[in-house]
C-alpha cells in the first residue's frame, strides 16, 4: 500500500500520489545535491593521499607500510570522536555540527602540506579523522529527519554517489595539479593537491550553516500541507517501528542487532574502502606510469562506482529487498578481489574488474545503510549509527593497514585484497542470516 494512500492530508482528505512525490521530489532537490557536493569534498580529503602517495612516497622516502597505516590512521581518530560528534548534533542540529566538522577538517587537511615525515604524517591522519568524525553518520542521521525508510534507499544511494563522484572528479583533478602546479613557489605537487583540495570544505561549512534546516518543521521552504505530508509519514513510520518506547544512546547499546549492524559494517567497510585507497596504486602497478592516465583511468573505476550505487539502490527499494541485494554484491567484489592477479598484465581487463568491484562495493553499502534505521527508533538512531559507524569503522583501519603490509612484505597488493574481499562476502552472509530470523526486512516494510 503507498505512502499516499494511508496518509490523510492536513485537511482529512486523501492525498493524491503525485502531491506526496512532489512534495519529496521537493524536498529531495532541496537537500541532496548540496549534501553530495559536502560528501563529495569529504571524501576528497580523506582519500587524496591515494593519488599524493604516487609523489611523497618518494619524496618523504615513505614505505608502503607507512602509507597504509598513515591511511588507516584516519579512521583511529574517526572511530574515537564519532559518537560523541553525532549524539552532539541530535541536540544542537545538523547545522552547527557540520559547520564545526567541515570548517575543522578542510584546514587539518590543507596543513597536510606541512608532513615532512611518518611521524607528522600519522599524527596529522588522526587528527584529519577526529575533526571529520560525526559528518557521515551525522548525514545518515540527518536523512532519517526528512525521509521515511520506504525513501531512504534511494537518497542514501544519491548521498553515496558523492564518495564515487569524488573518485570520478578527484583523479583528474588530483593528478592535474600534482603535475602541473609542481614547482610553483617551491611547493611539491602534492603540497598543492593538500592545500587546494582542503578550502572547499571550510567554505561549505559556513554554507550549511545558512542553508540547512534541522527538521522539516523549521522549513520555510515547505508549504504547510507538504509539512504535513513528511512529519505524518515520519511519525506514522515511528509508531510502527518496533520497540517504539526506545530511547537514547543506552537503549541503542542494548539492541543486538545493533552489534550485528557493527560487525557486518567492518566487513562491508574493508573493501570499500580497498577500492578507494588502492585504486590508483593498481593502476600504476599494472603498467600505466603517466599520473594523467591514472588519474582518468581512476575516474573509470568510481563512474562504475557512482552507477552502482544508484541500481543497486534503485533495485533494493523498488523490490523492498535488502538481504540478497547486500549478499549479492559482495559476492561479485570477492570474485573480482580474486580474479585480479590473473588480470594483471592486461589494463582493460584490471580495469573492468576493478569498475565492477566498485559498482558492487558501493551498491552494498547502500543497502547496507537503508538497514539500521529500520531497528533503531526513537532517540536511539543517532546513537546507535554512530556506533555501528563508529566500531564497525574499525574496518576502515584495518583495510588500508592489512594491505599496505602485506605489498610491503610479498610485493604484491592483491593476497591483501583477496582476503579483504572474504570478509566483507563473510559480513554479508552474516547480515542474511541474522536479519531473516531477527525481523528487520519485515521491520522496514
Amino acid at each position: 500500500m503507498s505512502i499516499a494512500q494511508t496518509h490523510p492530508s492536513p485537511m482529512g482528505a486523501t492525498l493524491a500520489a503525485s502531491e506526496v512525490e512532489q512534495t519529496y521530489r521537493k524536498v529531495t532537490w532541496r537537500l541532496m545535491p548540496f549534501l553530495i557536493i559536502c560528501y563529495i569534498v569529504s571524501y576528497l580529503d580523506r582519500a587524496n593521499i591515494s593519488f599524493a602517495k604516487l609523489q611523497f612516497m618518494n619524496d618523504l622516502g615513505f614505505s608502503e607500510a607507512a602509507y597504509g597505516l598513515g591511511a588507516g590512521l584516519f579512521f583511529v581518530g574517526y572511530v574515537l570522536f564519532e559518537v560523541p560528534s553525532n549524539v552532539l548534533m541530535q541536540r544542537i542540529g545538523a547545522r552547527r555540527t557540520l559547520l564545526r566538522i567541515m570548517v575543522l577538517w578542510g584546514l587539518i587537511s590543507s596543513a597536510m602540506m606541512f608532513v615532512n615525515s611518518p611521524t607528522a604524517f600519522y599524527v596529522m591522519r588522526f587528527f584529519l579523522g577526529a575533526a571529520e568524525a560525526g559528518f557521515f553518520p551525522g548525514v545518515i542521521y540527518f536523512l532519517t529527519c526528512w525521509f521515511p525508510s520506504a525513501r531512504r534507499g534511494r537518497v542514501t544511494g544519491f548521498f553515496m554517489m558523492g564518495a564515487a563522484a569524488a573518485g570520478i572528479i578527484g583523479g583528474p583533478v588530483s593528478t592535474w595539479i600534482m603535475v602541473h602546479l609542481s614547482g610553483l613557489h617551491g611547493l611539491h605537487g602534492w603540497q598543492w593537491l593538500f592545500l587546494l583540495e582542503g578550502m572547499p570544505a571550510v567554505i561549505l561549512g559556513v554554507v550549511a550553516y545558512c542553508f540547512l534546516c534541522d527538521k522539516p518543521a523549521d522549513a520555510a521552504w515547505l508549504t504547510t500541507r507538504e509539512k504535513a505530508i513528511v512529519l505524518g509519514d515520519l511519525a506514522a513510520e515511528e509508531q510502527n517501528a518496533p520497540g517504539k518506547k526506545s530511547h537514547g544512546l543506552r537503549n541503542a547499546l542494548s539492541n543486538p542487532k545493533v552489534y550485528v549492524g557493527i560487525a557486518v559494517y567492518f566487513c562491508v567497510l574493508v573493501s570499500f574502502n580497498a577500492i578507494g585507497f588502492w585504486a590508483p596504486t593498481i593502476i600504476r602497478d599494472i603498467g600505466v606510469k603517466d599520473l594523467v592516465d591514472v588519474g582518468w583511468l581512476s575516474s573509470l573505476v568510481f563512474l562504475a562506482g557512482a552507477l552502482g550505487t544508484y541500481f543497486i539502490g534503485y533495485s533494493s527499494d523498488r523490490k523492498m529487498e535488502r538481504r540478497w541485494h547486500l549478499a549479492a554484491s559482495c559476492a561479485v567484489v570477492t570474485l573480482c578481489f580474486a580474479l585480479l592477479p590473473l588480470a594483471h598484465h592486461s589494463v582493460a581487463l584490471s580495469i573492468a574488474l576493478l569498475s565492477l568491484a566498485a559498482a558492487a562495493s558501493y551498491g552494498s553499502f547502500v543497502v547496507f545503510w537503508t538497514l539500521p534505521p529500520s531497528f533503531l527508533p526513537g532517540d536511539s538512531k543517532a546513537g546507535g549509527i554512530a556506533l555501528i559507524t563508529s566500531l564497525g569503522g574499525i574496518g576502515a583501519f584495518v583495510s588500508p593497514t592489512l594491505v599496505g603490509a602485506m605489498k610491503a612484505s610479498t610485493g604484491s597488493i592483491y593476497m591483501g585484497l583477496t582476503i579483504l574481499g572474504a570478509i566483507s562476502l563473510a559480513g554479508a552472509l552474516l547480515m542474511f542470516f541474522t536479519t531473516q530470523r531477527a525481523g528487520i526486512v519485515r521491520a522496514e516494510r
